[in-house]
């Protein structure tokens, strides 16, 4: 016998997932529709704000009250670690003495959706005196924070993703887009290279991946699985054992790169040869194999290896011939994985 009650209590439990799953369907697709009707607004004030953010000889000081100034700070750290140094001041805070980070040659970005944050319009008085340009964020163009600005980015939303249409979700979510985008160009007119972003970020998986050199991890000499194209199958597995890289590179009779064979590659031959020991290597290795230079990054090469599924790059010198070997583990010893 069916417990009717039950029944009903799964049935209320399924409408109410479902329920609760379309809501969050709508919530992104709000957010993400905030997100591009902001390339609506990119233009000639957008260009203004990176102008002044480049030409700026000081500091980026951002300021927000509230969930603008969590975005703010967010913004702040991107653009310092992108090159623009770059420090948060908390509006409420200013009045009590933090204003004086606030020098001629800073530009401030001042964030409220409303425009109309007293505890951010109070900084008003102290950066129109210093004579400081201040680029603007704000959903109210008729605002009081817009009037005041030199530059003004548009972050209008249409609606929160709130139901109430309160909460701000929608617009916190439209001005980091805003402050990513300020970051990027930035980036990109400064031709800030890895290298800069390297001396950012020394530390963490990023950082090793900039710190390391392909030349630094690989492994080389008499260690390396080498043969001639021309070896038999047969040969060419004992080989791959004796090494234990799961792999074995192969040249033709000026050395050059021709080939890999892999445990994979060993795996398929077996399933689709009955009799193996007529084949070459050079019958079943995979050709065109990706490689990469010992001058490159460590973290170019686990590009490779994750962007192709493969566990170890063959190393090659301009010739093309075999000089190394880079595996995942040793990526991984090093912290770059």
């Amino acid at each position: 016998m069916y417990n009717t009650k039950r029944l009903g209590e799964l049935n209320m439990e399924t409408m109410s997932i479902n329920k609760i799953n379309e809501l969050a369907k709508e919530v992104l697709d709000i957010e993400a529709k905030s997100i591009l009707r902001l390339k609506d607004n990119i233009g000639e004030e957008f260009d203004r704000a990176i102008d002044l953010l480049f030409n700026c000889k000081g500091r980026v000081i951002i300021t927000g009250m509230g969930k603008s100034g969590h975005i703010g700070r967010k913004i702040a750290a991107t653009l310092s670690s992108t090159g623009t140094p770059s420090y948060f001041l908390h509006p409420a805070e200013s009045t009590h003495g933090d204003s004086g980070i606030i020098t001629r040659n800073d530009v401030i970005i001042a964030i409220s959706n409303s425009g109309e944050t007293q505890e951010l319009l109070n900084l008003l008085p102290l950066i129109k005196r210093f004579g400081v340009k201040m680029i603007g964020m704000t959903g109210k163009l008729d605002s009081t924070l817009a009037h005041s600005s030199d530059v003004v980015l548009d972050i209008s939303v249409e609606r929160e993703a709130c139901p109430l249409n309160k909460a701000p979700t929608a617009s916190t979510t439209a001005t980091l887009a805003m402050g990513d985008a300020l970051a990027v160009c930035l980036l990109e007119k400064r031709g800030f290279s890895e290298e800069d972003f390297l001396i950012f970020h020394p530390s963490g998986a990023l950082g090793k991946g900039f710190t390391y050199h392909v030349e630094d991890l690989m492994i080389t000499g008499d260690k390396l699985p080498i043969a001639d194209e021309n070896k038999s199958f047969a040969e060419i597995i004992e080989l791959i054992s004796k090494y234990k890289l799961g792999m074995a590179m192969l040249v033709n009779d000026k050395g050059i790169l021709t080939g890999v064979l892999t445990d994979g590659d060993i795996r398929r031959t077996l399933i689709k040869y009955q009799n193996i020991r007529p084949l070459l290597a050079k019958d079943v290795m995979s050709r065109n194999p990706k490689n990469i230079s010992k001058k490159d990054y460590a973290a170019s090469a686990l590009n490779l290896m994750e962007k192709y599924s493969i566990t170890a790059l063959a190393v090659t010198d301009e010739q093309g011939h075999p000089i190394g070997v880079i595996h995942i583990h040793d990526l991984l010893k090093a912290g770059v994985a």
